[in-house]
């Protein structure tokens, strides 16, 4: 299963919450990719999704 919730404090805590009564049914849960869009300048992204972008980053 898929969540799909704003990136804001709402969302997280909504997410979290799902995530919990989803994974104790024995389903396996994702949510979407966040961080640095492309074509953005690092000097406009705030420290939580940059926060994000460094914990999700992968070899090249």
């Amino acid at each position: 299963m898929l969540i799909a919730t704003n990136f804001s404090v709402e969302g997280e805590a909504t997410a979290i919450y799902l995530t919990g009564l989803i994974r104790s049914r024995g389903v396996r849960v994702t949510r979407l990719a966040h961080g640095i869009p492309i074509g953005s300048a690092l000097e406009y992204i705030d420290a939580a999704t940059m926060q994000r972008a460094l914990q999700g980053r992968a070899e090249m």
